[in-house]
């Protein structure tokens, strides 16, 4: 008996390991299927066809979830120099009153958007790229107003990437020893770009970094070291030292990531100086002015340690997190108090370094993040035993299902009936590896799903999951925004009531499936303008029109815990299998179809009705090695597989 399913697919390398406590667990395929935190496995969700984007999308294309309010809520949808919108599963039209269904936001190129990274506040979207100046993207009074546009900062942190020191030839008087003061100089020595430079003393105490020019002789600076007094400094004792500039602009790159924490805007590495932290002033986000170094001024810190660390994110949760190419770091903060100037220190936890381009995300407290090569899915979280933060493979029963990952999101469980579910995007084939966790019970259950198509890009809209599909239709490569939704049962499904007949415009040549009024119709292929699929008798309350997609599951190899030993090389039969179903229509045990209704009255042209039960499969013939039962489905229809009992005949 195999009473749950809840390890799900488990790698090829693990077939041999029946001493594993998974391994009762798990299966050999779990395809296009999502594993319940009860147990069981269910047909995944269909998706619906929402819109087809500009073929520039084959360079590049992002969906990014943007929560303004809890009745407004939308995704973004980003390719070449454009932004698409949708809320409540539709297109937003006539942006701004143009006509266009799109915004403008030609700084956002093709080039920028793998690697692109987003947070967000109330209704401000900011986006930062190492080669793209920090863009806001601002929803206005309505669904179709919005802006986008280059943040000006109040004040941008400075950096010396080359210094320089000259002693004027002039005298020099603070006004006083600590704090603000304004410098006065015995000649005309300053000039307007002194400022953000520093004055240093070089027989006394007192170093300045100059904040203000006023004139040639006179600027206003902050110190940084107190003066020995406010007596005139001799020529020759102090000097001026250049090279400060902005460390964010177009020569020397911008921010790579960014996170709202704790009252401040953080960006994480840059271009030039990949490895530094910043942080605003609190509640002043786009002020990152250092000041006296009070607990509300800006901060700073750097990532020094012996290995490259590239910042690739920065997550705000338990604490400030960062994640980089070498390792994972966090800022500590006793007794829950806020990161001040003097208690920023980042600490290094571990050393699995993360993939860049692909946003970390949060599940019941741990951080998720794919590792830097993207052949494994950990999990970043804190632990009272250790009072340190740990990184845990998650992904280590199954990281055959990690090919290449190139987007990750998570869709947030709404009840009991199903658990969080982790959508991993590949780029070697177009899969979905779909995690199903649930901490409680300890589920961790990944399976695969695919569609006639490659998917390209995945977001969550709340509880609304979005994904970017690459399909040919007609001979060309047409990129498809769909959403998931449990009640349909087709991929790129158009669905409506009743109905003789429907328009299937996006899947011009290609083979569609039909159910209406949940019966199955024959396959049609949609013909071309005006694309009208004629229904074989006309819908009265539902139809569906859309792909139909493989669902299969293959138990692991049988391994029966004898006295005698282990069966691995005998060979064996599985002559009998008692599905345990749980509202099904369509079932296959082993390529043969169950049977769901008896011949009689009102059966044809009447849909399947729900099965809750056992469903037995006799007479099955054949040995083998293995012993494997498959599982799936000829039609599509609602499939709920909630356990197996299977005899099992053993020789030799």
């Amino acid at each position: 008996m195999q009473n749950d399913f809840t390890v799900g697919e488990m790698d090829p390398k693990l077939l041999s390991r029946n001493d594993l406590k998974q391994y009762g667990s798990g299966l050999a395929t779990a395809l296009n299927v999502v594993v319940q935190p009860q147990g069981g496995v269910k047909r995944r969700d269909g998706s619906r066809y929402l819109y087809s984007l500009p073929a520039s999308a084959a360079n590049g294309v992002r969906l990014v979830s943007f929560e303004f309010s809890t009745a407004d809520s939308y995704m973004l949808s980003f390719v070449d120099q454009r932004m698409y919108v949708f809320k409540d599963e539709a297109l937003i039209t006539n942006i701004n009153g143009t006509g266009n269904d799109y915004l403008s936001v030609s700084s956002i190129t093709s080039s920028i958007i793998g690697e692109m990274n987003w947070a967000q506040s109330a209704d401000t979207l900011i986006v930062v790229h190492e080669d793209l100046a920090p863009t806001k993207i601002v929803r206005g009074a309505s669904d179709s107003a919005w802006t986008a546009s280059t943040i000006a900062f109040d004040y941008t942190p400075l950096y010396a990437f080359s210094t320089s020191t000259s002693n004027p030839a002039a005298t020099l008087t603070p006004s006083g020893t600590t704090g603000n003061v304004t410098l006065t100089a015995g000649s005309a020595v300053f000039s307007a770009s002194d400022e953000g430079q520093y004055i240093n003393c070089t027989s006394t105490f007192g170093r300045a970094r100059i904040v203000e020019y006023v004139s040639s002789t006179v600027v206003k600076a902050v110190t940084e070291v107190p003066f020995f007094d406010t007596t005139a400094i001799a020529a020759n004792d102090w000097e001026l030292e250049s090279g400060y500039e902005d460390v964010w602009s177009v020569s020397r790159g911008y921010p790579r990531s960014v996170t709202f924490h704790e009252g401040r805007l953080y960006f994480g590495g840059s271009k030039n100086r990949p490895s530094t932290v910043w942080g605003s002033r609190v509640a002043d986000y786009f002020n990152f002015d250092p000041g006296e170094a009070l607990d509300d001024a800006g901060v700073e810190a750097t990532l020094d340690t012996g290995t490259f660390n590239a910042i690739n994110d920065i997550f705000s949760g338990r604490n400030l997190q960062v994640f980089t190419a070498g390792g994972e770091f966090y800022v500590p903060q006793a007794l829950d108090e806020p990161i001040t100037p003097s208690k920023l220190i980042v600490k290094q936890q571990t050393a699995n370094g993360s993939k860049a381009g692909i946003r970390v995300t949060n599940v019941d407290g741990g951080t998720l993040f794919i590792q830097r090569q993207g052949k494994a899915l950990a999990e970043f979280i804190y632990t009272d035993t250790q009072n340190a933060y740990t990184a845990a493979k998650i992904s280590l029963l199954s990281s055959h299902l990690l090919k290449t990952p190139i987007d990750m999101t998570v869709r947030r469980s709404t009840s009991t009936d199903e658990g969080d579910r982790l959508l991993i995007v590949n780029g070697d084939d177009g899969s979905i590896a779909c995690y199903t966790l649930l901490r409680s019970q300890n589920v961790v259950a990944p399976t695969e799903w695919v569609t006639a198509g490659e998917y390209k890009a995945v977001g969550v809209d709340i509880d609304t999951a979005y994904c970017v599909v690459k399909r040919t239709i007609n001979g060309s490569d047409v990129y498809m925004v769909e959403y998931f939704d449990s009640d349909t049962l087709l991929d790129s499904a158009l669905a409506g009531g009743a109905a003789a007949s429907v328009n299937v415009t996006h899947l011009q040549a290609a083979t569609a499936s039909i159910i209406r009024d949940g019966v199955i119709e024959p396959d049609q292929t949609v013909p071309g303008s005006p694309y009208t699929v004629t229904f074989a008798s006309a819908a009265t309350s539902s139809y569906q029109v859309g792909l139909n997609f493989t669902v299969s599951v293959v138990t692991l190899p049988v391994e029966p815990k004898l006295p005698s030993g282990g069966l691995t090389g005998f060979k064996k039969r599985i002559f009998e299998v008692n599905a345990q179903l749980l509202d099904t229509q369509s079932l296959t045990i082993g390529g043969r179809e169950i049977p769901f209704r008896r011949f009689g009255e009102n059966n044809l042209d009447s849909a399947v009705p729900l099965y809750t039960g056992l469903k037995t499969l006799h007479a099955i013939l054949g040995y083998s090695y293995t012993g494997q039962i498959t599982i799936g489905q000829n039609v599509p229809l609602k499939m709920n597989l909630l356990g197996i009992d299977y005899k099992v005949s053993v020789g030799q």
